[in-house]
């Protein structure tokens, strides 16, 4: 297939999916798409630093089927209606191209997104993210699913917050602490959560790695126990040119001095992709 063919084929795919998503918006400039973690949303995952980013950039932040406004999927989530989604999201907008920042689950929507709608993507940046459910992951999601299909919502968010936390942010809280912790954590899961980790348990963008052509930001945290540190490395391996950013003692949710650090790395990478040399 030509690159013209591709590119028409590309945005025939994408006319296709216009949805009922909820769709967050803020800011103006050059654009931003987001794609949030299984069980997470757009403020959850990007909250803290959303209005700096929206400074000087337009964001486009769609909820995945159940998360957020967005209604529950009837079916199995897949992959490539999913970015196709989150892809007309953004040029619906009137935004022709856009990076796309993508965090866990996130990662792989970003990913598939620059090798789907390679003139379309201009950079990622790919924090806490896989490649394929390693096997750590891969049980967590199935734990999940398995704990939710049984209406055991106390129990899932006990995991999740156990999972995303780092071994310092746990040992600093009292036993009420992190009960009140768990109870926010219920209260705010999402009803698509075991559809979203459904499609981590079967997503898988390896072979389109090494077909990504756009500038790459891989940031690892490693105190992530729910996506291990060493599925970031394996992005940032599998993506020519990629960097690797490592925040040590940064838990799978970052703490505000991770993210700071995050955001200083993500806004040099915008830089470039900005730049009139580029």
């Amino acid at each position: 297939m030509t690159s013209d063919a591709a590119r028409i084929t590309s945005d025939l795919a994408v006319l296709g999916r216009e949805s009922d998503l909820d769709v967050y918006v803020q800011g103006t400039g050059p654009a931003l798409l987001l794609a949030h973690g299984a069980g997470g949303g757009i403020v959850e995952n990007f909250g803290p630093v959303l209005d700096d980013l929206a400074r000087d950039h337009s964001i486009v932040g769609p909820h995945y089927p159940g998360s957020g406004g967005s209604p529950v999927a009837t079916g199995p989530l897949d992959l490539d209606v999913l970015v196709d989604q989150l892809v007309a999201a953004a040029v619906s907008r009137g935004h022709e191209t856009f990076a796309v920042l993508g965090e866990s689950l996130g990662t792989t929507v970003a990913v598939r997104a620059a090798t789907r709608h390679p003139h379309r993507v201009t950079g990622l940046v790919l924090t806490a993210g896989f490649p394929v459910a390693d096997p750590v992951l891969a049980f967590g999601a199935q734990l999940v699913r398995i704990l939710e299909a049984a209406g055991d919502r106390d129990a899932v968010a006990r995991f999740a917050f156990l999972a995303c936390a780092s071994e310092d942010q746990l040992n600093a809280l009292s036993a009420q602490e992190i009960d009140a912790a768990v109870a926010q954590v219920r209260d705010g899961m999402p009803p698509g959560m075991p559809d979203h980790f459904d499609l981590v348990s079967r997503v898988d963008v390896r072979a389109d790695l090494a077909r990504v052509r756009v500038p790459t930001l891989v940031v690892a945290p490693l105190a992530d126990r729910l996506v291990l540190p060493d599925s970031s490395r394996r992005l940032a391996a599998g993506i020519p040119g990629a960097t690797l950013v490592e925040l040590p003692g940064a838990g799978h949710i970052l703490d505000a001095d991770s993210r700071a650090t995050w955001l200083r790395h993500t806004r040099d990478l915008l830089a470039t992709l900005h730049s009139p040399t580029t």
